[in-house]
């Protein structure tokens, strides 16, 4: 199984997503059984560690996104991953934009593909402040929470442990 986080610049909100779904997978005792990786539908920051905003947030909640680094998504995406969760509508937009016609399907909200909220996003907290990160943690990490419940009820996924 191989699991995508996808935001704007993949400086916020994905590579906290990124770094929630290891940590409730690691919990899970999946982390060996799933790839996540996360990216963003502009290249603006390619090469950038998250925000530093961002990392003192994850670090808050114990988990290390520091060693990150953001990158572009790319169409071959969408043929490598199972499953390419977007932060929000516009990124959701520009990911099916890129994606080949038999694979546009594997972009989702998460939120709602979770569960979280039937159309909830997770809102882009670059231009706030500590409370706007901890607002996105706390979303992101409840989505990755109830991915790891989703992935692992499911037959087929191919990560229930034997």
């Amino acid at each position: 199984m191989k699991l995508l986080v996808i935001c704007l610049g993949n400086i916020c909100r994905s590579p906290m997503g990124e770094g929630a779904l290891r940590a409730r997978l690691a919990e899970a005792g999946l982390a060996g059984r799933v790839q996540v990786d996360s990216a963003g539908t502009s290249g603006w920051h390619a090469g950038d560690p998250p925000d530093r905003r961002a990392v003192a947030c994850a670090k808050r909640h114990g988990v290390d996104i520091s060693g990150l680094r953001a990158r572009a998504l790319i169409a071959e995406d969408f043929l490598h991953f199972d499953h390419i969760f977007c932060a929000d509508r516009d990124n959701l937009f520009e990911a099916q934009k890129l994606a080949p016609a038999e694979a546009r399907e594997r972009a989702v909200l998460w939120l709602p593909w979770a569960g979280v909220g039937e159309s909830a996003v997770v809102p882009d907290p670059y231009y706030g402040g500590e409370a706007d990160f901890e607002h996105s943690w706390a979303l992101v990490d409840a989505a990755a929470r109830a991915t790891v419940q989703r992935l692992f009820r499911r037959d087929d996924s191919g990560i229930i442990p034997t």
